[in-house]
């Protein structure tokens, strides 16, 4: 029944904005936590950005911060990364991630993956 559906990626150039939205079926967005995870071609998966509900933290990479914004829609159950700035490193496959009863400072990422939308930033 759970279902996260991650859209919203494209190519775009260096400066440019996406948003990518996450839309999430089967779940509540109470005692939850919420985020997004990138990998690039012969890199580490890494944590870009989380919200939780479930003890109300929060994290931002460092190499994102000030660029990058999630957000939550309660009614349309949806959740987003607003990327703004960007840069040809940020190139990556971008996955939403959802788990419920965990922070942000947990392993939230052995929760529900939606199946990842690739952003391409060209220099």
């Amino acid at each position: 029944e759970v279902k996260l559906v991650d859209s919203g990626g494209g190519l775009v150039q260096a400066g440019g904005s996406l948003r990518l939205s996450c839309a999430a079926s089967g779940l509540t967005f109470d005692d939850i936590a919420m985020g997004w995870f990138r990998q690039a071609p012969g890199k580490e998966r890494e944590a870009v950005s989380c919200i939780s509900t479930s003890d109300g933290s929060f994290y931002t990479a460092g190499s994102v911060a000030g660029r990058f914004t999630i957000s939550i829609d309660n009614v349309k159950k949806t959740f987003y990364l607003q990327m703004n700035s960007l840069r040809p490193e940020d190139t990556a496959v971008y996955y939403c991630v959802a788990r419920r009863g965990f922070g942000c400072y947990e392993n939230y990422q052995n929760g529900y993956w939606g199946q990842g939308t690739q952003v391409t930033v060209s220099s």
